[in-house]
């Protein structure tokens, strides 16, 4: 199977595993490091995940991988919280983080720039509303090529 295809794979088993639940899919990752494969599940739910949450998430969909089998070497599966950064990439991630400051990086420069950093403040029909602080813009969401929650410390 080619990576794209058990990466679509494997986040539709595990939003079989995490269905019926708070928890939801925020992101999978298939990646090879220093020669070992890992298949990495994001996950999350309004009030933060638990150990028991990535625990009980792990147990499910690694026996629906072992049904579906798409890997023919080993991987190393592992089901974690995205972090304080976490990447938004779903309309209701976004939706979801109203309110929070973001980072977007787009495709194409939109007003000579490609990275702007502002609170959100509004998702509507595919665009998304940043306040700048000096001024806001107003990103198309399929211009936007990487978003992420900023940690302010």
């Amino acid at each position: 199977m080619k990576k794209s295809e058990i990466i679509t794979l494997a986040a539709n088993l595990a939003e079989q595993a995490t269905a019926g639940t708070e928890i939801d899919l925020v992101d999978v990752e298939y990646v090879k490091e220093s020669g070992r494969y890992f298949l990495r599940v994001y996950i999350d739910k309004p009030g933060g995940i638990t150990v028991d949450d990535c625990h009980q998430v792990h147990v499910r969909l690694d026996e629906l991988l072992d049904q579906a089998d798409p890997i023919d070497h080993p991987y190393v599966l592992e089901v974690s919280s995205p972090g304080l950064d976490r990447p938004l990439k779903k309309p209701a991630d976004f939706v979801r983080n109203i309110g929070r400051r973001i980072s977007v990086r787009t495709y194409q420069p939109l007003d000579g720039q490609k990275q702007f950093v502002g609170r959100l403040t509004a998702v509507e029909n595919g665009i998304v509303r940043l306040d700048l602080g000096a001024g806001e813009i107003e990103v198309p969401q399929d211009q936007i090529a990487k978003a992420r929650l900023v940690v302010d410390f």
